[in-house]
């Protein structure tokens, strides 16, 4: 695999001789050739054989005539190969180089190795440097151009080494007679020989051994992302063909042992499968169209195997668990999905446990998240990775009667999948039966339907790109999960996403929490919360302008509910403190713009108002959830505890331009909205600076001894100073003088320490009690 310095130090004078001498070999060869046809082949078969003659003589000199044929088929296809491999070479060198001669220009340094980095560290940068000032932004802008660059090279390289073979071929005294225009045409060959090999190897199913399978995977992953083999695949194994082979390599009755001696390559060939349709699904073409009918249409069919009979739909689903779906598909399946179920079960008499499950199911999921048995699983985790199709489906009513035109029978997605549907249990890798598989799954969906983004995204590069249908899943959300605690507690999985999705509105709920009036939904004039631009405009529409997209009452009892779990606390908390903190640089004065003592700082306390306000909330609600959970001065009620605090831990993954920063921690990526588009001092301080644990102390047995009520009042106290860690990052940015920062520090702390008390006269949410 070529690396960046190959490719920018590439000598292409030999590659481009190159293509002129065989441009010159094709010319001399087409005359050749014409003399061999026009010449020697039409007087041989004018002239009057007889004898051997005409046995031998005469078969000799068509087949001389065609072999200068296949000679120049094959110079003339070495010719475009090279031709166009020294274009795509040449291109990604030209733009490297263009590259490395911006990069200074734009403050940035480019190692020999493709590395990026400041051209001048801000470190060690002098009071009077007026050089550029890279932002985050424009290292990923480069970091990405330089890897496009090389990429292109890479498979320019790999395509053309494959093409320049096939064209040699193994027969050493015949040419291969094989033919290409282009370097796009030799991919394409490429690719539907690969589809062809994957399809043979597919025929085997069940009865392949280990190493034909590794073959299939190897297949899938060389052609990841290349929609011309997907679509290969994907019609030489046909519509049901997928389902069948699927459900046949999960059937326990036939005696394979793939399943249960090589667990792992079935995992990884769901996985590849699963891109590879997900990639096929995209291509507009008549047949892939007619694929795309084909398969929600035996979705509602059984799919018989040795043992087992599984529907359509429950074995697509488990083969669109990964991958990016075409939008228009993934709604239509879904629908299609959903009017069956509701059939199945009698319009919902039945539960759909009753209708799914199988007396002896195949195993149609090898990856975590249960055995497969409910489609609705796998189809949430499709939405998971396709936002705009889940925001759609949350946002749209469900015909379940389509044949007739005459009725209004909908349904709404969004009811349907977060209150109505009783989600069956299924077998979880643990061998336990649980609904946290289902319900996980539909975290999912909601996630990326109100992000904007695949809920499991790299965080590197992400931007805010909520839009009002966004917003609009979010408020449903709002309303649904904080008007009862039991919608959370009772669908196990889903806290964790919930406590993501607060994290990315957490702007929006700072804006709401800052209007007194509970039930009013009218912004606080001049408020410097929410997502409104300079322009005193929202993304979310003129509507929200001056509107809030949840009251203060709806805020307080999702952000309440969501904070009685341990995941929920602890990504609602680290997104409240660095939120906080980027108000601050945004709204607060610049440091070292004038005396402290003669600045205003009034936006800056509201900032820090709200924050110890809703960090009140997070932490009053999680304890209380804990008296309920465990019985008093438990090791496990002590315990818990001590990890209301751990959130402190969180590390950044990637702070971005565009408006989010990305926090990792125990909860994965946890997607904050700032208050700019990138972070600022105060935040930049904030990040370095390090917080008290009180988590670290709980595991040591002196502080286990201690009565829990003294221990949860440690906690609220190191949670209070916790909160005031924005006000610290915000003295403590560069710019300030030391007189000046201390000023600061005080006055906001003073301001501050009371203003969690505030929680308190807020009606918070009922710890979650289970039913005995």
């Amino acid at each position: 695999m070529l690396k960046f310095d190959q490719v920018l130090h590439a000598r292409l004078g030999s590659l481009k001789e190159a293509v002129t001498d065989w441009s010159e070999t094709v010319t001399k060869l087409e005359k050749t050739e014409d003399k061999a046809v026009n010449g020697l082949l039409k007087k041989a078969e004018k002239a009057d054989w007889a004898g051997e003659n005409a046995g031998v003589t005469q078969a000799f000199v068509k087949k001389t005539a065609k072999e200068f044929g296949d000679a120049l088929k094959e110079a003339t296809s070495i010719r475009n190969i090279l031709r166009d491999a020294h274009g795509e070479f040449q291109a990604a060198k030209s733009e490297l180089e263009k590259l490395v001669q911006d990069a200074p220009g734009k403050g940035i340094r480019i190692d020999p190795d493709g590395t990026v980095s400041y051209l001048v560290h801000p470190d060690r940068r002098s009071k009077n440097y007026d050089g550029p000032k890279p932002e985050q932004a424009d290292f990923d802008a480069m970091r990405s151009a330089i890897k496009s660059a090389v990429e292109r090279a890479n498979d320019a390289d790999d395509i053309a080494s494959r093409a320049l073979r096939a064209l040699v071929g193994k027969d050493k005294n015949n040419f291969s007679g094989t033919s290409y225009d282009s370097l796009k045409d030799a991919s394409k060959a490429q690719d539907a020989e690969d589809a062809k090999l994957a399809h043979e190897l597919y025929k085997k199913g069940d009865e392949a051994t280990p190493e034909e399978i590794d073959k299939l995977n190897k297949l899938f992953k060389n052609n990841a992302d290349d929609r011309y083999f997907a679509e290969r695949f994907a019609l030489e194994v046909g519509p049901k063909g997928s389902m069948e082979y699927w459900a046949d390599m999960g059937d326990p009755s036939d005696g394979s042992r793939l399943g249960i001696d090589h667990r792992d390559k079935l995992t990884e060939l769901q996985k590849n499968w699963s891109l590879t349709l997900a990639s096929a699904t995209h291509s507009t073409s008549p047949e892939m169209e007619q694929w795309k009918a084909d398969v929600i249409k035996a979705g509602s069919e059984p799919i018989q195997t040795r043992g087992t009979h599984p529907y359509g739909f429950q074995v697509m689903s488990n083969l669109m668990r990964v991958g990016d779906y075409d939008d228009k598909f993934l709604r239509n399946y879904g629908n299609a999905l959903v009017v069956t179920e509701n059939k199945m079960t009698h319009g919902g008499s039945l539960p759909p446990g009753r209708a799914w499950f199988q007396p002896q199911p195949s195993h149609l999921n090898w990856m975590e998240g249960g055995n497969g048995q409910d489609p609705m699983s796998g189809y949430m985790e499709a939405l998971g990775h396709s936002p705009k199709a889940s925001t759609e489906f949350f946002n749209s009513d469900i015909d379940l009667t389509p044949e007739n035109a005459k009725d209004d029978k909908k349904l709404s997605a969004f009811d349907y999948f977060t209150k109505d549907r009783d989600w069956p249990e299924e077998l979880n890798s643990k061998g336990d039966m649980t609904k946290e598989p289902g319900y996980n799954a539909l975290g999912h969906a909601l996630e990326s339907a109100t992000t904007g983004h695949p809920y499991d995204a790299p965080t590197e590069g992400l931007k805010d790109v909520r839009t009002a249908e966004n917003a609009e899943v979010m408020q449903k959300v709002v309303e649904r999960y904080g008007d009862d605690p039991k919608y959370m507690h009772e669908q196990p999985g889903i806290d964790d996403s919930l406590g993501k999705m607060g994290a990315a509105y957490i702007d929006e709920l700072d804006r709401s929490m800052e209007q007194e009036d509970g039930s009013s939904m009218r912004e606080v004039p001049n408020s410097p919360f929410g997502n409104n631009g300079p322009d005193g405009k929202s993304r979310f529409g003129d509507k929200f302008d001056t509107e809030l997209l949840f009251n203060r009452d709806d805020a307080i009892n999702f952000m309440g509910t969501v904070a009685q779990s341990e995941s929920g606390h602890g990504q609602l908390s680290a997104a409240q403190t660095l939120y906080t903190t980027s108000v601050m640089d945004e709204v607060g004065p610049k440091p070292g713009s004038g005396p402290a003592k003669d600045l205003d700082f009034t936006d800056a306390k509201t900032a820090l108002r709200i924050g110890a306000e809703t960090h009140g909330i997070l932490d009053e609600s999680r304890m209380a959830q804990i008296d309920q959970d465990y019985t008093k001065d438990s090791e496990e009620h002590k315990k818990a505890i001590g990890r209301t605090t751990e959130w402190v831990k969180f590390g950044v993954g990637a702070a971005v331009a565009g408006g989010v920063v990305a926090l990792t921690g125990g909860a994965g990526g946890v997607l904050v909205p700032l208050a700019a588009e990138t972070a600022g001092g105060a935040v930049v301080t904030y990040l370095g600076m390090e917080a008290d644990d009180t988590a670290e102390k709980y595991e040591k047995d002196e502080a286990l001894k201690k009565k829990s009520d003294d221990l949860k009042d440690d906690a609220l106290r190191t949670g209070k100073e916790n909160a005031l860690a924005p006000a610290q990052a915000y003295a403590q940015a560069p710019g300030w003088s030391k007189d000046d920062s201390n000023y600061i520090q005080e006055d906001l702390t003073k301001y501050v320490k009371d203003s969690r008390l505030h929680a308190k006269d807020d009606s918070l949410p009922d710890p979650y009690e289970p039913k005995k």
